[in-house]
This record gives C-alpha cells, sequence and structure tokens, in this order.
C-alpha cells in the first residue's frame, strides 16, 4: 500500500467513527511516571513509618524515669510562671551527678570545660601563674607563693616562691595594701590580658613592687639543676633548652637535679633533653623531685618510666596495670635505657610529698618494684604531722558525649596496679612508715629541698 493509499484509509476510518490506538510508546513513558511516582511514595511511607517506629523504640526503650523527667522539664517550659533556662535545668542535673553520684574524680563537662582541661593538659595557660595559699595555718588571711609556674608572667616578674603578696594597685604609686584574696581576685577582673598592675611582695625581708599582666603562655614542666647552671625546658614545639642560671651549689659534681611538674604537655620530651644533658655533663647520680606533682597523662609517665626500669627485662617492660575488675591492661615503657645513662653504683632519689599523686605515685610504683630505688631513697616532706604522698592509685578516662557539641564525661575506670608487686596505694599512698626519709615543710628559700637532699645523699 502507498502513502497515498494508507492516508485515504485513515480518513475513511475516521469518518467511520473508528479511532486508531494511541502510539503504545507514549503510554509505555506514562504507566513508567507513575510506576517512578509510586515508588518514591512507597518508598517516603516505609521511610517516616521506619522512623515513626524507630522514634517510638527508641522513646520506650528509655527508662521511664527518663520519660518523666522530660516529661516534667516539658511542663516547666510550658507553665511555670518564670523562665527556667536550659543552662540552669540541666547545669543543675549535671552538677547533682558531679557532686552526689560520681567519686570526686568522674564528672560531667561542658564544650567549654572539656576544651579547657583540654588546653590545661597540653600546658596552656592564661593568668600570672602563681599559686596561693591563702591561710595560715592559724587561719589569718596570707597570699603565700606556694608555686610560681614556668615561663609566667610571675616567673618573669622575678616572684619567687616563699614570697607573700601583701599589696595591688593601678599604679606603683597606688598600691592597695591586702592580703585578702578574694579582694586580689576582684580587683583583677578589671584588668584584660596584657592590661599591667602593679603588685607588691615581701621576700623574707626584702620587700618589692613588680609590674605585671595577666598573659596566655605554655608552662615548663621539666627543670635541670647542677651546681654550675640551671636550665628549663620549653615544653612547646620541640622542647628547646633554656639556660636560666638556677644553680643548686649543695650538690656535688657529679650530682644533678631534674624536677617533674606535672606528666603532660611534652613533659616526656623535655625530660628526655634533661636527661641527654645529664648524660653529656657525665653526672652519675640523680635527685628526682615529684614534689607537687599531681599526675597527667599515664602515656607521659610511660616514656619517663623508660629511663628507670634497672632490673627489668624486655626492651619494653610494663611500667603499670590497669585493673577493670573483669580484665586488667598493661602499660608498658617506651623503651628501656637505665644502662644507658646509670652507672652500677649511680643513685636515684626521689623527692614527694602530699602533693605527689596518680602518675607520680605510678612512677614511683615503677622505680622501687624494678629496683631503681629503695624506700630509703624516697624523702617525703611533712606537714601537719604527716608523710606521705596523695594515695591516687585509679585511672580516669575521658569519653565524649557527643561529638558535634564536643561536651564529654570523665570516669573513674580502673585501679592502677605496680607492675611486678601488683601493689595499688589507693587511699593510702607512699608512707614514711614505709622507710622513707622525711624532711619538714619549709618555705623559707630552698631550705626543705636542701634538706632533703642531705638526708637523702650526705
Amino acid at each position: 500500500m502507498d502513502e497515498n493509499q494508507n492516508k485515504a484509509q485513515e480518513e475513511q476510518e475516521g469518518k467511520n467513527g473508528v479511532e486508531r490506538a494511541p502510539a503504545p510508546v507514549k503510554n509505555e513513558k506514562k504507566l513508567k511516571i507513575w510506576r517512578m511516582v509510586a515508588c518514591v511514595a512507597g518508598a517516603v511511607a516505609i521511610a517516616a513509618t521506619g522512623f515513626v517506629t524507630g522514634m517510638c523504640v527508641r522513646w520506650y526503650s528509655i527508662d521511664p524515669q527518663m520519660r518523666t523527667l522530660i516529661a516534667v522539664k516539658e511542663k516547666i517550659d510550658a507553665h511555670y510562671y518564670e523562665e527556667v533556662t536550659d543552662e540552669t535545668f540541666y547545669g543543675t542535673l549535671f552538677g547533682a551527678v558531679n557532686q552526689q553520684i560520681l567519686d570526686g574524680y568522674s564528672g560531667y563537662m561542658t564544650p567549654e570545660e572539656y576544651a579547657s582541661l583540654t588546653s590545661d593538659l597540653n600546658g596552656n595557660r592564661a593568668g600570672l601563674g602563681l599559686v596561693l595559699l591563702t591561710q595560715s595555718h592559724t587561719g589569718e588571711e596570707q597570699m603565700f607563693v606556694t608555686r610560681v609556674c614556668g615561663n609566667s608572667p610571675a616567673e618573669k616578674a622575678g616572684i619567687s616562691v616563699g614570697s607573700y603578696v601583701v599589696g595591688f594597685g593601678k599604679s606603683a604609686d597606688s598600691i592597695t595594701l591586702s592580703q585578702n584574696y578574694d579582694v586580689f581576685s576582684e580587683f583583677l577582673t578589671d584588668y584584660d590580658a596584657g592590661e599591667k598592675f602593679y603588685i607588691r611582695v615581701v621576700t623574707g625581708e626584702e620587700e618589692k613592687t613588680v609590674e605585671i599582666s595577666r598573659e596566655e603562655y605554655v608552662e615548663n614542666y621539666v627543670f635541670y639543676r647542677a651546681n654550675d647552671g640551671g636550665y628549663a625546658f620549653e615544653t612547646s614545639g620541640d622542647c628547646q633548652e633554656i639556660k636560666n642560671g638556677d644553680v643548686l651549689s649543695c650538690l656535688k659534681e657529679d650530682e644533678a637535679y631534674i624536677r617533674i611538674v606535672q606528666f603532660t604537655g611534652n613533659a616526656e620530651k623535655a625530660f628526655a633533653q634533661a636527661m641527654q644533658l645529664f648524660k653529656q655533663e657525665g653526672k652519675k647520680h640523680l635527685i628526682l623531685d615529684l614534689r607537687g606533682n599531681g599526675g597527667g597523662y599515664l602515656e607521659a609517665m610511660q616514656g619517663i618510666a623508660s629511663y628507670f626500669c634497672k632490673d627489668a627485662t624486655g626492651i619494653r617492660p610494663v611500667v603499670a596495670i590497669a585493673d577493670y575488675g573483669e580484665k586488667q591492661e598493661k602499660f608498658h615503657a617506651d623503651k628501656n635505657v637505665y644502662d644507658d645513662y646509670f652507672f652500677s653504683d649511680s643513685r636515684i632519689c626521689v623527692l614527694a610529698d602530699e602533693e605527689s599523686a596518680s602518675a607520680s605515685e605510678c612512677l614511683l610504683g615503677c622505680m622501687l618494684d624494678y629496683g631503681a630505688i629503695d624506700y630509703e631513697d624516697i624523702c617525703l616532706t611533712e606537714y601537719g604531722g604527716k608523710a606521705k604522698t596523695f594515695g591516687k592509685g585509679i585511672m580516669q578516662t575521658t569519653y565524649l558525649v557527643n561529638a558535634l557539641e564536643g561536651d564529654a564525661i570523665k570516669l573513674t575506670t580502673a585501679k592502677i596496679l605496680w607492675p611486678v608487686s601488683k601493689n595499688c596505694i589507693h587511699g593510702r599512698g607512699v608512707l614514711a612508715a614505709d622507710g622513707t626519709k622525711t624532711v619538714a615543710r619549709d618555705y623559707e628559700g630552698e631550705n626543705e629541698l636542701v634538706n632533703a637532699i642531705k638526708s637523702l645523699l650526705r
């Protein structure tokens, strides 16, 4: 049939009321579109159902008391006559958890608190760098300097341990004499970081007025001293060695002193540099000062313990054990280098006090268990009729609660055992009764330090 005949036939069919069927291709396209719409709608319906079901399951899987708490908060938000902010509501609840349920080492931390803790543990500080004892043993007001943070504005201003802050003012000529810490704290709120003011300090019979300001700084945690020189080790960056001339004249030629303030920041690297200096100068005997060292990261302790595993075998001996109850975890030294730094007749002595805690006590246990020291090589500071270390033999682990928000909770998770004896000193500490030496607390200059060294090495 030619084209004209086909066209004529179509026209005739139209006249007869007979219509040709629509092109099958167009019909299939419409069907496909409707099928797609139906599939999408079905998927959305299934997802919505799953979501609702999941929410219901989630809701009813929550403790009934928690559901009640949520309902109570909703009622308070909707009907209480005064506004109760989320910060107040949840802050009160978490405060109760921290103070009344968990131990003193555990607690919930807001994002700001967790960020501050992390920054502090890395050595970042802001302020003057003074630690003050605000009452005398008879209860009188005072601002007695018990610690000056390394690299702080206070250290740079020449303030030393054993001094008293007795006044403060906007200028050197307008000093308000006061030893009330609360008044001093209120005074500081008027000054921003970097804004200068003056404080008056009394050390023994010397009185001076110093210019100072609150600053951000990275604290130095490791200090090395000998009878001919002294060094601080900057714990930021590559832990630079800073010669500060802080000699310790009571030491003999073959003796050195190293103080570790905390096991945080880059303390491990700084200690390695101090030990390298110890070796380069041909020293034989070491006084390790852990007074006031409240601990820090167990990882830093593992690195420092590498120098004191005298009788241990293997290249990475166990230096601590975490006992979780149902299981135990062993923590190893990074290496075993005692013989690289000490001789057969070397003497290692340790100074400690009631503030030596946690990782400090863990290091003491490692040194005792592996024979680097005996109890008679430890000198404890006696204060208030007691001579002991703090007695913290438990470990905390910090968990992020919400990674996006940045809040966290720190929980006590294990007891810490010494590596060989399996001793746990929690609630006890190292005591004078164990056979240690003791020295009286004395903030006058370096009397306490010198007397401790004499009791151990002379």
